[in-house]
């Protein structure tokens, strides 16, 4: 893997993943081949073998219009009935943050975390240039994004400290809402989806156990954890979720903890 700077007002940033992950920093295209981290002028990009994966939230701009994202399965399996103003929610596998976006048009102050930094990077610039986007302004003004293993940070929880330490950690109370997203096989259908799946893939990023992360969400005690699931697909942990909000393509299992 390399970094690719061709925007120099980049270079700083691009240096910073760069010590990270340990690769190099070029600022010369390199071969097509080649897994590339791209810092462009107005976005990071991955790419290999002629296929690209950015974060866009442009295309989510219908979904989370006013007429739309109430009906969105997830945002129906996140949500309490007469819920107040202000709750909080932790995506603990945030990827490039579209679920993330959806709950925060829905009025959830959601915290991403993302521990791969090369993804990490991707949705970072995609929340920026997101910002952008007068549709998503307010959505993404409630989104923030932790470089951390979700499992480790579940832990801090009823810690007596609160809020986030100086590494961006956090600690003390529980969010309301945790919401599980582990990889599952066959979940999507479209060759450009497979196609992006192969890029990540390429990073070696070591997997998640998901029944660890399922214990430690539990552990953390949250009025709710919110797990996606393929339609016909097993509990996760084989741990049966209080009720479960199914469609065609994906099932959302609810465990109510308080």
């Amino acid at each position: 893997m390399l970094i690719y700077v061709a925007d120099k007002r980049r270079m700083e940033e691009a240096v910073s993943l760069s010590k990270k992950i340990n690769v190099t920093v070029v600022d010369t295209e390199p071969a097509k081949d080649e897994l590339v981290v791209k810092f462009l002028k107005d976005k990071v990009s991955l790419t290999a073998e002629g296929m690209e994966m950015e974060g866009d939230f442009e295309k989510m701009v219908k979904r989370v219009s006013k007429d739309r994202w109430q009906h969105e399965l997830l945002v129906k399996a996140a949500r309490f009935k007469d819920q107040p103003e202000g709750l909080t929610l932790m995506d603990c596998t945030a990827g490039l943050g579209e679920d993330a976006l959806l709950l925060a048009q829905a009025g959830f102050n959601v915290r991403l975390f993302e521990r791969n930094y090369v993804i990490a990077a991707l949705l970072k610039s995609a929340l920026r240039r997101g910002k952008k986007i007068p549709e998503l302004k307010d959505a993404i003004s409630r989104m923030k994004v932790y470089e951390a293993d979700s499992i480790e940070e579940l832990k801090c929880f009823g810690r007596d400290d609160s809020g986030a330490d100086a590494n961006g950690s956090l600690s003390g109370k529980c969010p309301d809402v945790i919401y599980l997203d582990p990889m599952f096989p066959g979940r999507q259908k479209s060759a450009l989806i497979k196609k992006k799946f192969q890029l990540v893939h390429q990073l070696e990023t070591q997997n998640m156990d998901e029944n660890d992360l399922l214990q430690a969400a539990i552990a953390a005690h949250p009025k709710k954890i919110v797990i996606k699931r393929p339609p016909k697909g097993p509990y996760l942990g084989g741990v049966k979720p209080g009720y479960s909000i199914e469609g065609k393509a994906v099932r959302f299992d609810c465990i109510i903890l308080s």
